[in-house]
């Protein structure tokens, strides 16, 4: 870190010390996390630092450290989170590279000559990893082949407050999904090469002295391979061209390309999107001006679909979601507490908590908790899994942070009765003594179970925080149902049954992911993903699993404001993400999967109908489990991808056209508003139902796989 020893090959040994999980030696790992912890300072690299399986890569928040790549450097990626091997493949499936992060740094390829090819991350990857706040210094030279980030595949994701400087492409961009909030670009040819999607959303999104912001014109307008793209609250300036599309009302797929625009400010940007042609091109201006709302695609409002490139109608957005001065949707970024003294830390080990897996932590933890508290300390909790026995309490007031994503797990008989759900985690009271009103803010954390759980309620969210000030905020929280090692729920006890209807009951291990209940308000969720496992990530071949868990999240806040930043919720049985008699929420990206067993058993099967918490009833051709389900609710959804890949564990009814895997996967209900832009479905032959009534059909909206609805308004 002197800015003049060649710090590569330490680098390196500190990743791969202690036998951990290398990329093409190793298919997945729980039991090897890691934090590579970088002081201030500079690191000179004359290769890649090559990013083992589940490690978080954390630079100092006060003083940014960088990596400089030397002139010579070698390697794809100063930082390369998924290293190709020698045969041509990716050291992991990029879709199952989950738990890995990056923050906190300075990426330098400035000493790198402009002609050469220069990556500063290479991060193909899936859910529940994250960069955040990291600056790409690259050539803006004639002829710079610099790119800072490169992303060519995956289902991922989220990335925030990242800053680039130069380069041919600033990013670029191909996964099935992400969310992306507050990128800034400035003086690269093209800020972002969109080189294919299914769904894209971008908040605060801000080009500045480009040539082209966003080139999504892959393919050329007869074989488009971008999806679609979603830019809210985001601003183009001084860029000739803010967006390049292949996109007009005959190319192909029908659906590819689309795009959806909503208060995107405009200075000096003489075509604001440019299409094949003038009719499918937005014209801009050398002054300012604010695209309030536009969108290409396909329209339900509420019925469709019409064929549109136009202005829509802006969102009315409620007040509670927003910032009060900018008049954008509320935002917050993960803390980093680099403020909190040392002596004002409290660590969950020192307080007697074992993480070892097999102590019952419930009591320490608990007690940890209460200090962390009344002593206004920010309450660590060190790598490890601790195993409790009954609920843990969350009062207001908590600040915690998890190292290297430590486990909660819950065991025991306490969790054993399907008709008695009993949280996990309670956030905020619901008895007597315990607070209702407050804040709490929680980072870096798994929350799972042990062995059959038919009762356990993962996260219970009560907490109202004041309507004056920050809200609640949960920030790479986590729940994690089997297919870990030490679960009970892993290969071994587990495996996939495809044909059985029959459900074994040491394998049904949740009632529900979350809630959020009626009386809770005032929550920030970011990269968050209620997963029950498909496979087992301990096995060696990633062999698939049959793991029963009842139901998603469920978010019945009666007040809100609720934002949901980058969620994703797979493979429940009932329901991904349900909304009954919600208002107040923000919603985007959210990704689902329904459960790939079903419809064997159906989503009726194994929890029984909770008319308290609103359960659907299924009957007739619906067999599986709702993506997304709106009742009585006011839900604003700025890009949403809810996917059906099997049928009793085959993946032939997604196949293209698709539309064969389940009858239908969205359901809007009642008294409810639903303003919804990029809906892409898969192996849904319904992409939304309303009161019983199919809305939209799959073969009227398709795209490069999934099916696509630009905006759908339910009213």
């Amino acid at each position: 870190g002197d800015g003049v020893t060649d710090d590569t090959a330490a680098i390196n040994r500190a990743m791969k010390d202690g036998g951990r999980c290398a990329p093409g030696a190793c298919s997945s790992s729980t039991t090897t996390p890691a934090v590579i912890y970088f002081p201030a300072g500079t690191y000179v690299l004359s290769s890649s630092i090559v990013d083992y399986y589940n490690t978080m890569i954390i630079g100092n928040p006060n003083c940014l450290p960088t990596l400089k790549a030397t002139p010579n450097f070698s390697g794809f990626g100063v930082i390369d989170g998924n290293q190709y091997q020698a045969g041509g493949a990716l050291g992991w499936g990029a879709t199952n590279v989950f738990f890995a992060q990056v923050r906190n740094l300075i990426i330098d390829l400035t000493a790198i000559p402009a002609s050469s090819s220069a990556t500063g991350i290479h991060w193909p990857v899936s859910q529940a990893t994250s960069l955040q706040n990291i600056v790409f210094k690259m050539s803006d030279a004639p002829g710079t082949q610099h790119q800072g980030v490169f992303i060519e595949s995956g289902s991922g994701g989220f990335a925030n407050d990242l800053v680039f400087y130069g380069g041919l492409n600033g990013a670029v961009f191909g996964n099935q999904q992400f969310t992306m909030r507050n990128l800034t670009f400035y003086n690269a040819v093209t800020a972002i090469n969109q080189i294919w999607s299914w769904g894209w959303t971008y908040k605060s999104l801000s080009i500045t002295n480009c040539t082209t912001g966003i080139a999504m014109n892959g393919g050329g307008r007869t074989a488009q391979t971008v999806g679609s793209v979603t830019i809210l609250d985001g601003s183009f300036t001084n860029t000739p061209v803010g967006i390049l599309t292949a996109h007009d009302l005959t190319s192909s797929p029908a659906t590819a390309g689309s795009l959806v625009l909503e208060n995107i400010q405009i200075s000096n940007v003489r075509t604001i999107v440019q299409g094949p042609s003038t009719s499918s091109s937005l014209t801009g201006t050398t002054g300012q001006t604010t695209v309030s709302a536009w969108a290409s695609g396909h329209a339900y409002t509420p019925r469709g679909p019409t064929n549109l490139i136009s202005t829509i109608a802006g969102t009315t957005r409620p007040a509670a979601l927003l910032n009060a001065t900018t008049k954008r949707y509320y935002e917050r970024s993960k803390p980093s507490y680099g403020d909190v003294l040392v002596s004002r830390t409290l660590s969950a080990r020192t307080m007697g908590a074992r993480g070892d897996g097999r102590t019952d932590d419930t009591a320490a933890l608990q007690m940890a908790i209460t200090y962390a508290v009344k002593y206004d300390a920010l309450l660590v909790v060190d790598a490890g899994t601790y195993r409790v026995t009954r609920t843990l309490y969350f009062p207001p007031g908590l600040r915690v942070v998890g190292e290297a994503f430590p486990v909660i797990m819950a065991a025991g008989a306490f969790w054993g009765d399907v008709t008695k759900p009993q949280p996990v985690v309670q956030v905020g009271g619901s008895g007597a003594g315990q607070s209702t009103v407050g804040r709490v803010e929680w980072s870096d954390m798994i929350v799972s179970t042990q062995g059959a759980a038919p009762g356990a309620l993962l996260i219970q969210w009560n907490l109202a925080a004041p309507t004056s000030g920050a809200p609640s905020g949960m920030w790479d929280v986590h729940t994690r149902v089997g297919g870990f090692a030490g679960s009970g729920l892993s290969y071994a006890d587990c495996p996939a049954t495809p044909g059985v209807a029959t459900v074994k009951a040491g394998c049904v291990a949740a009632y529900a992911s979350m809630h959020v209940t009626k009386a809770a308000a005032g929550l920030y969720a970011e990269n968050v993903w209620l997963w029950v496992a498909d496979h087992d990530a301990d096995d060696a071949a990633l062999r698939q699993i049959t793991v029963h868990a009842g139901r998603g999240l469920l978010v019945e806040s009666a007040a809100g404001p609720v934002w949901l930043v980058g969620t994703g919720v797979e493979h429940h049985a009932k329901y991904q993400y349900q909304f009954r008699g919600a208002a107040n929420v923000f919603a985007g990206q959210i990704q689902t999967e329904t459960a790939y067993y079903q419809p064997y058993p159906d989503a009726s099967a194994v929890f029984p109908v909770n008319a308290t918490m609103g359960d659907p009833v299924f009957s007739g051709d619906v067999k599986s489990g709702w993506g997304l389900r709106v009742v009585d609710s006011s839900v604003l959804v700025y890009g949403a991808g809810l996917y059906s890949f099997f049928n009793d564990y085959n993946t032939s009814c997604s196949n293209a056209p698709g539309g064969q895997c389940q009858t239908r996967i969205m359901s809007v209900e009642g008294n409810s508003y639903v303003s919804l832009f990029n809906l892409n479905t898969v192996g849904a032959k319904s992409m939304i139902t309303r009161d019983g009534v199919e809305v939209a059909n799959y073969a009227d909206n398709l795209n490069v796989y999934p099916d696509t609805v630009a905006v759908y308004r339910s009213r």
